[in-house]
């Protein structure tokens, strides 16, 4: 008898909580998704055109090749913790007070994203992309691996460690000794 796959199109989740779950080339679209938790789930390639996320929690998950500017924009809101983000695209949203908590956010592109408030606080950002992005009040405390320009996006009583925020300077042509 063959497997029956679970269907996530056109869908209303509520208060729930997915664990342990392979999403992996899934589709959530027109999906809403309203308090809910994925824990410790793949969700690798999955569609989210118009889907609504509501107060999201992704927690030990693995988010890879996501376009999260497909989703709709209305109320968006979600955090991420101790997860794997990779190549997915945040740009032109709205993500002020997200917090993405000790996590590999990596290869992600952010331009034109509203990060006020944002907490990249204990993450490694390498190759990710901040252009055109605000970024005021941001945290990056302990965050590594960022290149961000000053000139390019606003930073405003942002907070950085020492010593990645030297990485600040590298789109000018000095030298430090």
């Amino acid at each position: 008898m063959p497997i029956k796959k679970i269907q996530y199109d056109n869908k209303q989740f509520e208060s729930e909580i997915f664990k342990d779950k392979n999403f992996t080339d899934s589709s959530f679209k027109n999906s809403e998704f309203l308090d809910c938790t994925f824990e410790n789930c793949n969700l690798s390639n999955v569609n989210l055109i118009n889907v609504k996320f509501k107060n999201i929690m992704f927690k030990k998950c693995k988010i890879l090749g996501l376009n999260f500017s497909n989703c709709n924009k209305f109320l968006l809101r979600f955090n991420f913790e101790d997860s794997l983000i990779s190549i997915c695209i945040f740009s032109n949203l709205d993500l002020q007070n997200t917090h993405f908590y000790n996590c590999q956010v990596k290869s992600c592109d952010f331009a034109k994203t509203n990060l006020k408030n944002v907490n990249f606080e204990d993450s490694d950002l390498e190759d990710s992309i901040f252009e055109n992005t605000n970024l005021s009040f941001a945290s990056f405390k302990n965050a590594k691996n960022y290149r961000i320009d000053p000139n390019q996006n606003l930073l405003k009583k942002t907070k950085f460690s020492i010593p990645e925020v030297i990485s600040l300077l590298k789109v000018y042509d000095i030298e430090i000794v």
